[in-house]
């Protein structure tokens, strides 16, 4: 069993910046491809990037390429998502998500991960 937790979500004016954190449980994270989606209101919950568990493989969604980044600290068990250039379609409740067993791939579907986050609030203004 893995627990998520995210942090550094919050509000920022257009063009701003923020670095998301998500912090895991346990012994083995660099056996897991981690994931962060977001999901406005009323909206499904939609990929935003992952990262394979060696932190050699990654991607990106087509609507955050150039301004958002994943990556992770396996030392720390820590994954983040550094988010430039912040726009206000941007705003969302964004999440975390692990899946196991998964050191040398990525997953861009929801229904691959195994665990998730309880989701940090990022809203930016116009």
């Amino acid at each position: 069993q893995v627990q998520l937790e995210e942090s550094g979500g919050g509000l920022v004016q257009a063009g701003g910046s923020l670095r998301l954190s998500c912090t895991a449980s346990g012994r083995t994270f660099s056996s897991y491809a981690m994931g962060w989606f977001r999901q406005a209101p009323g909206k499904e919950r939609q990929f935003v990037a992952t990262i394979s568990g060696n932190g050699l493989n990654t991607r990106h969604a087509d609507d955050v390429k150039g301004r958002f980044t994943i990556d992770r600290e396996n030392a720390k068990n820590t994954v983040y998502l550094q988010m430039n250039n912040l726009k206000p379609e941007d705003t969302a409740v964004y999440y975390c998500a692990a899946k196991e067993s998964a050191r040398y791939y990525v997953f861009t579907e929801r229904l691959q991960y195994n665990y998730w986050g309880q989701g940090t609030q990022v809203t930016v203004s116009s």
